[in-house]
């Protein structure tokens, strides 16, 4: 039986230009932007080891759904068929949860950690995503550093990326109640 190849396509979104690439029906790798439409292509390229190829159903239904994703739609994108080849149970884990986070919703490394069993595995966890094969799938600009700090995303555009994806979603991405919020000033220091 021959194994259906690998293609990808490069495709517009409010962020800038993405990636996906597939195999058969199914999602094998995907790319937040590059600083070009030509960079993403040659990113997903080298990340999938596929060619350019026109969508199959099924990935131009992922394509239209990561694009109202990114577009403001609250999208969750739980229901798109991916492919985690060769990763390691422990990186599974973590995926299937980050996964598991709504759009307009964040957690800490610890949060995850801590759902996975044990909250000193936050390093791991974060070493974890910055390996992600599928980010925006995996929506690993919903995890945060310690106290809601916008830390930990490798992607090109680094945090102001992270930022603007959760913004997007109308996250609250806030560090929480601050140091002078619950006492009683007139007007609270700046």
């Amino acid at each position: 039986m021959l194994e259906a190849m690998t293609c990808f396509a490069v495709f517009p979104t409010a962020i800038g230009p993405c990636g996906l690439a597939w195999r058969g029906e199914v999602i094998v790798a995907a790319n937040l932007p590059e600083a070009t439409r030509q960079d993403t292509l040659h990113a997903i390229a080298k990340r999938s080891g596929g060619r350019e190829g026109a969508p199959p159903p099924a990935i131009s239904a992922a394509i239209a759904a990561i694009t109202a994703l990114l577009g403001g739609e609250p999208r969750d994108l739980l229901d798109l068929p991916c492919a985690f080849d060769g990763i390691s149970p422990f990186d599974r884990q973590v995926y299937d949860a980050t996964r598991a986070i709504a759009p307009g919703q964040t957690r800490t490394y610890g949060d995850v950690a801590r759902d996975l069993g044990d909250v000193a595995w936050s390093r791991r966890v974060g070493q974890t995503l910055g390996r992600n094969p599928l980010p925006i799938i995996v929506p690993c600009h919903r995890v945060l550093g310690s106290g809601g700090r916008l830390t930990g995303f490798s992607a090109p555009g680094g945090v102001d990326l992270k930022l603007r994806m959760l913004s997007i979603e109308r996250a609250d991405h806030s560090a929480g109640e601050g140091l002078f919020d619950a006492l009683p000033f007139a007007r609270k220091p700046s």
